[in-house]
Formats: C-alpha cells, structure tokens, sequence
C-alpha cells in the first residue's frame, strides 16, 4: 500500500486549499478524487473578496476567465435594490482545475470507497493509508460519512436543492442578478456573468419547504426562465439543466474526530443568506491544514454565517429561508 502523512479526499476547493497549504509546510500529501480535472462543477460561481485575499489569488495573473460586478442587483417582489457587496465569478471547471493543478499535491484519480482506522493510521480501499486524512468531497463525502454521520448528523431543515445551467452567452448585461421568493420560491434565482461570454443561471430552494408546498423544482425553473427571456437577459436558449443539493450552515461542532477532519459541503458550511459555499470552504480546508502542521484547534465557529454587508438582508433571508 502507498503511504502519505496526510490524505485528501476531494479536490475541489476546500481539498485543494487544505493541500496547498499542507504542501508548503512539507507534508507528503495525497489528494483522492474519483473524477478527472477539469470536469463539470454546478455552482453559480461567485467568489468573494475575501476568497481572493484567502488563496493570495491575483485576478491579473489568474489565467482564467475572471469577472468583478461591483453591485448585486436584487429583484423582490416587484422591487429592485442595488446593493453596493463586490463580488466576482468564475467559471467552477476553470476555477477548481487551476487550484488543483497548483496546490503541488500528488493527485490521483480514485472513487473512495471504504475507510478504516488501523490503529494510528487511516487505510483507504486496501490501497493507501495515511497519518492524518481529510474528507473534503462534499455532501456525500466518505469521509464524513464513515466518520462523522452518527455525532454531527445533516439537519433536513437546512438542505437548499439547486436546478442550474452554465453555457458560452454573449451577456449585455454583466452585473449578477438576484430573484428572491419569486413565484413562490422558498429561495432565490441567479443570473452570474462570467467574462469571455458564459453565465450561469439557476434556482435554489429549501428541500423541505418545496416538499411541504408540493412545489416542483422543474417549474420553478421554467418559470425562472421565462422571466430571463422576458427580461431580455437570455433570450432563445435550449437550457439543459441539471440539480444537486447541499447543506446551509448549522451547527458545527463535530469537524475532527482524532486526526480525520471534515472541511467545506461535508461539514455544511454555506451561507445562511446567499447560500455561498466557496468561501467557507476554502477557508476550513487552509484551516484543517492549520492544525496538522502547527497544531492550533479545528475550530470553524467564527466563520461566517452570511455573506451579505446587510444586517437587514441577512436577517431577511435567513428567516424567510429556514423559518
């Protein structure tokens, strides 16, 4: 079997952060995932400033395409805010595959399967084993599943379900576009420009609200998209769209169990307003790496739980959201 010091499961942002920086203090590290990158990634898109400043990122070097809206524009109920929260988009295929490919990890392409403990090693699939190991592969991760299921379980009240497509679109208007509540939507609507013509357009929604209304993610995106059209933002598209879910922020306070750790969509760490999940991310996986390598406490409680500069909006959103 193939030994490391320290394992990731997972190369999206969250593995790629925590491997870069296990990295660059000398950690023999691995990183585990079971496709090949670059590969399809659904996600709006957008990054925060603080995403920029976290991974050291020089949007004038980064060699991908990189788009910065100074203000979200906000559709409610018939009214239109302009909200001054800088932000910027990329595109996930570009965006993961660059973090990945730099982090200077060893990276191999593998479906993790079974995980055990072996004393004070962790062994994965009879093939590899490690000191320290790190699920970062989301809300299905291994890891988290083997793990941390049964003391940190998911709150059902806290599942958001998305319905998005990403495709090349020549955009007139490249600011990002936010629908919240519309036709009845536990949620909100997005339209993300990306530079070098893409955009990402989608919905989101609380799983259990849209149950108990009996509400179709499918119709909510048909409607979403006649609005585009009538709003002349995307006009004669054949959408292809695909869905996922993922988990906004709860409690937190199962994140190591002795030396495994759960980083990023695996804890359930995006925001409670904007439903962001890159930030946090990126930030719990530099800080797993963090307490392997300086041994300071794993502790993600002073993380962000909103995105938004608004107390208004985030107070909003969040009650409207999960109440």
């Amino acid at each position: 079997m193939n030994h490391f010091d320290a394992i990731v499961v997972g190369g999206g942002p969250a593995g790629s952060a925590c491997a870069a920086r296990l990295v660059a203090d000398g950690v023999n590290t691995l990183v585990l995932d079971r496709e090949e990158f670059p590969r399809t990634k659904l996600c709006a898109g957008w990054i925060t400033p603080e995403v920029v400043a976290d991974l050291n990122l020089d949007p004038d070097t980064y060699p991908h395409r990189f788009n910065t809206f100074e203000e979200i524009v906000a559709h409610v109920k018939g009214f239109t805010f302009k909200l001054r929260n800088p932000q910027h988009s990329i595109r996930r295929y570009e965006f993961d595959d660059y973090l990945l490919k730099t982090c200077g990890a060893d990276i191999q392409i593998h479906n993790v399967r079974h995980i055990a403990r072996n004393g004070s090693q962790y062994q994965i699939d009879d093939k590899y084993t490690c000191d320290y190991l790190i699920g970062a592969a989301g809300t299905r991760c291994p890891v988290y599943r083997t793990f941390f299921r049964e003391p940190n379980p998911r709150a059902k009240e806290l599942q958001a379900t998305t319905y998005e497509y990403e495709f090349p679109y020549n955009c007139d208007d490249m600011r990002c576009h936010l629908w919240f509540f519309d036709n009845g939507l536990p949620g909100y609507s997005w339209y993300v420009p990306k530079a070098n013509g893409y955009v990402n357009c989608g919905i989101g929604g609380m799983s259990a609200k849209l149950k108990s209304r009996k509400q179709s993610i499918q119709a909510q995106w048909e409607h979403f998209t006649a609005v585009l059209s009538k709003k002349g933002f995307v006009t004669q598209q054949n959408y292809k769209p695909s869905g996922y879910s993922y988990y906004l922020r709860g409690g937190v306070d199962t994140i190591r169990v002795d030396n495994a750790f759960i980083t990023g969509d695996a804890v359930g760490l995006a925001t409670r307003d904007l439903c962001e999940g890159i930030g946090p991310a990126i930030r719990s996986g530099q800080r797993a790496a963090n307490a392997i390598t300086k041994d300071t406490a794993y502790s993600l409680k002073d993380i962000g739980t909103h995105s938004s500069n608004y107390a208004l909006v985030r107070k909003l959103l969040d009650y409207m959201f999960i109440n």
